[in-house]
């Protein structure tokens, strides 16, 4: 039985499952704070995953748009477009009750969460669910955790790469199987709380959106042995340019995805994980760069890069290939 037959059969469906999701996908100027959405699709489902309507829009992000050459949206495309407050209300109509469905849900709610914050609204969104820490749940057998490999493996075909209404699309019809495959094998969903921002500051301290810990503040975890990174380290992350296979990476402190799946994916992604920081670390991932712990301290006296989880997972879409030998 395929599992577009639940139609037809009776499938038992779990009672505890939302009653619909609001799939989205943002496009943006880039990945730090001050960073602005420059479109935004959502496409509606219903309980089992059947799509109901979806909507697309572009936004003036009131700036430079940021790295053209992957979202393909110019400052001339963009003039016209609407302010994010003007088209809040809107978006919120679309995900009003519903589960926030994201490949890579931590970024893309991150970046809608400033947004309404900066507008002075609170986002309708009550939880969201990553579709890569579902593929995990599911153990579906993909060769990384890209949407290109989600898609490929349930036969969708993605027509225009981080185009944010075919991404949307692309990602809803892959979430249909994978949400009746974990209703067949009885899977919880891995849902996470939404805490929305209810006020926007420009300041530079960084606000915890959605911050949920995976651990106690105090907490103490032992490292876990992993496998020897088989390529060799390129050196710093580069914020013009993606991560690389063989990059050194170091994590500091609590994470909204549950540590030890954020470290299998930075692994997997062909990443060295490191657990402390040195001059040869690449990037420090911490929701928190102001703390004071020893990485973040030993971060700032050797000038490492610094991202927050939400723009790491974001990185993660697409690790670079490690340079061949010569």
């Amino acid at each position: 039985m395929t599992m577009l037959d639940d139609r037809q059969t009776a499938v038992p469906w779990p009672a505890a499952y939302p009653q619909g999701y609001a799939v989205v996908d943002v496009e943006t100027t880039g990945l730090a704070r001050d960073d602005r959405i420059v479109s935004a699709a959502v496409y509606r489902l219903d309980a089992r995953g059947e799509i109901e309507d979806h909507w697309y829009t572009l936004v003036n992000p009131e700036r430079d748009p940021g790295p053209v050459w992957i979202h393909g949206l110019t400052s001339e495309v963009l003039e016209g477009a609407p302010l994010f407050t003007e088209i809040a209300g809107q978006l919120s109509e679309y995900l009003a009750g519903r589960v926030l469905v994201a490949h890579n849900a931590a970024f893309d709610w991150s970046m809608i969460a400033r947004e309404y914050a900066r507008a002075s609204v609170v986002a309708p969104v009550e939880q969201r669910l990553c579709t890569i820490a579902l593929a995990k749940e599911l153990r579906l057998p993909l060769p990384n955790h890209k949407l290109s490999s989600l898609a490929s493996h349930f036969g969708v075909v993605q027509e225009q790469a981080h185009h944010a209404l075919d991404d949307a699309r692309v990602l809803a019809e892959a979430f249909r199987p994978s949400l009746r495959a974990a209703a067949r094998d009885g899977v919880r969903l891995p849902l996470l709380e939404c805490r929305p921002l209810t006020e926007w500051s420009d300041s530079p301290v960084r606000p915890r959106v959605g911050h949920q810990p995976s651990y106690g503040q105090n907490s103490w975890r032992p490292s876990r042995k992993r496998p020897a990174c088989p390529y060799p380290n390129p050196g710093r992350y580069s914020a013009d340019r993606p991560l690389k296979q063989g990059m050194r990476v170091a994590f500091s402190g609590d994470t909204s995805v549950d540590r030890e799946l954020l470290e299998d994916r930075a692994v997997e992604a062909g990443l060295h994980v490191a657990t402390s920081v040195s001059r040869l670390t690449s990037l420090l991932v911490t929701n928190d760069p102001d703390s004071v712990t020893s990485k973040t301290a030993k971060a700032k006296s050797f000038g490492t890069p610094v991202v927050d989880e939400a723009a790491f997972t974001h990185l993660l879409r697409d690790v670079a290939p490690a340079t061949p030998p010569a």
